[in-house]
């Protein structure tokens, strides 16, 4: 067995770094019809490996931004955030990214602010998934649950 990542070995406030995947859908009753479907986002701690779960609609880009953003109204801003090569997770980091570009150009200062207090995303190498067992991981642990 190799050495752990240094990211899960530092002890800082929980979810500082994070791995997050998505799950497959479930479904929900709307109004007495079940038609309605929504997606898991897990998030997950590296240090304690405990998991925090936002719902989703659909598995758009836009959408994971906003269950980023009430993720980190909820339990704090992450410094490094891990994914796979998923088309929603690099269209979220691609789109972060343009914004950090419109912003830089007209104000340095802020720019420079909003980098200090940015999130690095890390994407583990395509096609590999055991690179992301610890979320892999929660998520097979919640499935079996439920």
């Amino acid at each position: 067995m190799g050495n752990l990542p240094k990211e899960r070995l530092i002890t800082d406030y929980p979810f500082n770094c994070s791995g997050v995947d998505f799950s497959g859908r479930f479904f929900i009753k709307n109004k007495g019809q079940r038609k309605g479907n929504l997606f898991k986002v897990y998030i997950c701690i590296f240090v304690f490996k405990a998991v925090h779960i936002e719902l989703v609609s659909d598995l758009t880009s836009q959408a994971f931004i906003a269950a980023l953003k009430r993720f980190m109204a909820r339990r704090g801003k992450c410094a490094k955030l891990f994914s796979d090569n998923g088309k929603n997770f690099v269209g979220a980091s691609n789109e972060i990214k343009k914004l950090l570009e419109i912003v830089r150009k007209p104000d340095e200062k802020l720019a420079n602010y909003l980098a200090a207090e940015g999130i690095e995303w890390k994407f583990i190498p395509a096609r590999s998934p055991n690179f992301g067992g610890l979320w892999e991981a929660a998520i097979k642990s919640h499935v079996n649950i439920t």
